[in-house]
This record gives structure tokens, C-alpha cells and sequence, in this order.
């Protein structure tokens, strides 16, 4: 570290909202509703935050060097939280309702506000509406504290600001005697003013960024009785980041606003015969189709998942079926039930691919070419909001990259063919609460930048001018809690980065933590 660590002083962070997963170690299920203020101040790289600090953690992120934040965090649960078991077990109530709402202020080389949280959500029976900006993921995976990441929204950046209706946890069918669960969502947010390509307008025009949207919606079940060891899961998501049709293409456009949102939800293609617009889906689409299954062992339960990436369709072919992320997920079911100096909450391991993209020569050949994950024609910062990745943070943007690297014009993801190992573990230390996480990867850059170039259908384009040279990267964090007094817990989290992907460095960051 070039600047010294600072250590608590006139730094404070104040967080509103329940007690997300990636915000404490250990989550606690019996508070219904309660205020939180955290402080906390330390040092988090030179120039940018550690990898493991800033990833995954919903865009609450420190300054890098020396700094300090406050969060407040203030939430209200349902009375009776998690799946929807019937009246009687509601106490005879269809309805609830909760608001979740963070902050976050940081100081040091600069002043900055965060609205990490601030949603309202009320719930009938089963069903959930919910408005505003929520801690979201979206994807199957074992372990939300825990995982590298999903591949559509994994919590890398803030959430974008929506309306959404939901069943938010399986609902367990009244026949067969509860054998199919399913749970699903349907919403649709504001993602800002994003800037286009100027070679995508045919209307001329001084401004090239336009009011862009989202849509998103999910489907999973689950098959398995309540009794049973075994449970298999499997559903999908899709994602699409779409606006500013009628910006680019003026009278040529001829749908409103509604009907271009009926063409975003069903995936329908528009233009060609007759009409100027080439032929293609609205939008800027993303998602994952996801397997899994789960089997209570009594101490144990295993979990094993995987993800299949979808980006511009190559997966209804297959044709980019390499690529995944696979997990496989322990957790100790006897975890806080004995008196053990030292013990295991859960264990995470996963293996994540990217590298394929249905883009070599010899890959089936698809009408769109190479996935490209991520990164779009049209949408210059591709996947993302607020400068951050939304899926997963293995996907690398320029910006947080280490500087040389080649990076195709108009890029905004540096590395999206991705080799990497992920471990992560939670448990206990005497009284001290410790998660960690230690990642490994190799990072290829995009097809634009290898031998091969970016491909369309058949025809592989010519490579970037300058070819990304494949490097290593690892990253490492640790994060450790204690109830010192009631409701006041003291902690800290240390994370280094060593590689040549990313800026080398370390951080170390400590808080205290007030609930009321």
C-alpha cells in the first residue's frame, strides 16, 4: 500500500434496508423490521477498489485510497417471510407489505452519496408487487452470498428502478401432494439516458444518447415434495435493455410505445420486407437457462447447478453450449446447533466458461456469430448501469481493467471469453463470524480481438488492429464479524488483487455496526 491506513475517524456509512445477504455474513431471519448504522474507513487500493469490494455488492462500494463511509439501513419483512404455506400459517392475513431503504455516504478524495435501496413491495396470498430500486439477482445458483456471480444480474451494479410483479418464492401446487413448486417474476424499469452509435441513427442529430429501458421476466420450478431428500430445479430469465427506436429511425419506425414493448417481451423480430429497418429483435437481449438439483444428505445438503448463457441465440442452437457456469454448493445443517470453537456454515465451488461464444471457425454457424457477451452494436456501454457490469464481474469492463490491454473501438467490456475457478466458504471462529472468497481466472479478451475476429453467420471479419495477449488473474477477499455488545458488532473485510487483468493492490476496511 502507497498511502497509509486510516482507521476510523470521521468516516461513517449508513445503510437502509434488510440484512442482505452481501451486506452481513450471516443473515438474520427473526428480525421482522429494525434501523441499522454502520461506520466504517479504511484503505481500498490505489486507484481503484479491490476486485472482491466492489463486486457483487449492489454498487455499495468505497472510494479507492484512504476513505470512509456511513450506511443506513432501515427495512420492514413480511410477518411471515419465504414460501406462501397457506392462511393459517399467515395468521389468516392475504395481505402485507415492506419497504426496504439504504444509503451510503462516502468521504475521502472526493464526496459521494449512494441510494443503494429504496423500494416498497405489498403481497397478496402468493403474489408480490414491488416498486423502486431493489438488492436483486437473477439466476440459479447455490449460494447468493457466496457465488462468483450469475450471468444476467448477479448484483454488480445498482439496481435499476422498476415495477414488478412476482411470485418471489416457490409456490408449492396443492396437487400431487405438493409436488411442483414454481416461482416467477414480470417487470419492466428505467435504466437512464444511454448513448447509442452514431452509425446507428438515420435521423440526424446532435445527441446520441436516449432514454433507455428494461425489461425482464423469469420462470423456474421445482420438483420435489417437501419430505423428499432430492429437489430439481430448472427455469429461465430474459433480460432486455431496449429504447430510442424511434430516435434512430424516424418515421421508419412505425410502433409506439406499448407495441415496441410487445416485440421486447416476446422476442419478435421487426423490419425487413418492405421496410428499411433490417430485420432484426429489438433490444439488447441477455439471459440464462438453468438446471440444478439439491439432496439432503442430514448433516449435509448438496446442491449442483448450472447456468447456460443466452446473448444473441447461438444457445437455440447450441452452438454455445460449452460455455456455463457450473456449481456445486455444501451446506452444513447442523451449522449454530452445536457449541464448536470452529465450524462450517457453507461451501461454494464453481467453474466458470465464457471462452467459446459459438465464434471459432469451426463452431455452428449461427446468423448473429459470436455472442460477444455483453458488449452490443448498438448500446456503447453494452450490459451495464451506472458504469458497472450487470452480470457477472468476471466479464471485465475497460475502465477497471489494467491499462495496454487491447480493447476494440467502442467496447465497454475489455474480456468477456473467460476461463475461472471460484471457491467460497462461510462459517465460524470461536465468536468471529468469517466468509472468504478466492477466485483464479484467465482472461482471453473478446473474439474482435483474437486471430479469429468477430464473426456474422459465416463471415469472420477482420481482427482488431491490435490482438488481446491472454493473462491471469487472481483475487482474494475475507470478511470477519463479532457481537462485541448488544446489537453493536465490530468487523472487517481484507481483499487483494494480483495479476495482470486488473490493478495489483490490497485493501482493508473496518466498520462497527449499530441495530436498533
Amino acid at each position: 500500500m502507497k498511502k497509509s491506513i486510516i482507521a476510523l475517524t470521521g468516516a461513517f456509512s449508513i445503510a437502509l434496508g434488510t440484512l442482505h445477504a452481501q451486506s452481513t455474513i450471516e443473515k438474520d431471519t427473526t428480525r421482522r423490521s429494525g434501523l441499522s448504522v454502520q461506520v466504517m474507513g479504511g484503505y481500498a487500493g490505489d486507484e481503484v477498489a479491490p476486485f472482491w469490494m466492489r463486486s457483487n455488492q449492489f454498487g455499495s462500494v468505497p472510494l479507492d485510497g484512504g476513505s470512509g463511509s456511513v450506511l443506513l439501513r432501515g427495512f420492514k419483512e413480511y410477518n411471515q417471510p419465504g414460501e406462501w404455506r397457506g392462511r393459517e400459517a399467515n395468521d389468516n392475513k392475504l395481505w402485507d407489505w415492506g419497504y426496504g431503504l439504504e444509503a451510503r455516504a462516502n468521504v475521502g478524495h472526493k464526496f459521494q452519496g449512494q441510494l443503494i435501496d429504496a423500494h416498497a413491495k405489498v403481497r397478496f396470498a402468493m403474489f408480490e408487487a414491488r416498486l423502486g430500486r431493489s438488492k436483486d439477482v437473477m439466476g440459479l445458483n447455490g449460494d447468493t452470498l457466496l457465488t462468483s456471480g450469475n450471468f444476467a444480474v448477479s448484483g454488480n451494479a445498482l439496481g435499476v428502478p422498476k415495477f414488478e410483479i412476482s411470485i418471489p418464492e416457490y409456490y408449492r401446487l396443492p396437487w400431487f401432494d405438493g409436488l411442483l413448486s414454481f416461482k416467477g417474476n414480470f417487470a419492466n424499469g428505467y435504466m437512464g439516458r444511454h448513448e447509442l452509435k452514431p452509425s446507428s441513427f438515420r435521423v440526424p442529430t446532435d445527441d446520441y444518447s436516449v432514454p433507455t429501458y428494461m425489461h425482464q421476466k423469469s420462470l423456474y420450478g421445482r420438483l420435489g415434495r417437501a419430505d423428499w431428500k432430492l429437489q430439481l430445479f430448472g427455469g429461465f430469465n430474459h433480460q432486455v435493455q431496449w429504447g430510442g427506436e424511434a430516435d434512430r429511425y424516424g418515421r421508419d419506425f412505425d410502433l409506439n410505445f406499448f407495441q415496441t414493448l410487445s416485440y421486447v417481451t416476446f422476442g419478435r423480430a421487426y423490419g425487413g420486407q418492405g421496410n428499411p429497418i433490417p430485420r432484426s429483435k429489438i433490444g439488447n437481449h441477455q439471459g440464462s437457462v438453468d438446471i440444478g438439483a439439491s439432496y439432503n444428505f442430514g448433516p449435509v445438503t448438496l446442491m449442483a447447478y448450472r447456468q447456460n448463457f443466452y446473448d444473441v441465440g447461438a444457445l437455440s442452437k447450441l452452438a454455445n453450449i460449452r460455455d456455463g457456469l457450473n456449481g456445486v454448493t455444501l451446506t452444513n445443517n447442523q451449522y449454530r446447533k452445536t457449541q464448536k470453537d470452529w465450524d462450517w456454515r457453507s461451501l461454494l465451488f464453481e467453474f466458470f466458461y465464457s471462452k467459446d461464444q459459438a465464434g471459432y471457425p469451426w463452431s455452428k454457424p449461427t446468423a448473429s456469430g459470436d455472442e460477444d457477451y455483453y458488449n452490443n452494436s448498438e448500446y456503447l456501454e453494452g450490459w451495464s448501469y451506472k458504469d458497472a457490469g450487470m452480470g457477472s464481474p468476471l466479464i471485465i469492463t475497460g475502465h477497471t481493467a489494467r491499462p495496454g490491454q487491447a480493447l476494440f473501438p467502442h467496447d465497454f467490456f475489455i474480456s468477456n471469453r473467460v476461463v475461472a475457478a471460484h471457491v467460497g466458504a462461510s462459517g465460524h471462529i470461536k465468536d468471529w463470524n468469517v466468509l472468504t472468497k478466492i477466485t483464479y481466472a484467465k482472461h482471453y479478451g473478446t473474439f474482435a480481438t483474437s486471430e479469429y475476429g468477430k464473426s456474422t453467420g459465416r463471415t469472420f471479419h477482420q481482427p482488431h488492429s491490435e490482438m488481446f495477449v491472454p493473462v491471469s488473474q487472481f483475487s482474494a477477499f475475507v470478511q470477519t464479524e463479532k457481537q462485541f455488545f448488544s446489537n453493536t458488532w465490530i468487523g472487517g473485510m481484507f481483499a487483494i488483487d494480483q495479476g495482470k487483468m486488473l490493478r495489483s493492490g490490497s485493501g482493508l476496511l473496518l466498520h462497527v455496526r449499530r441495530e436498533f
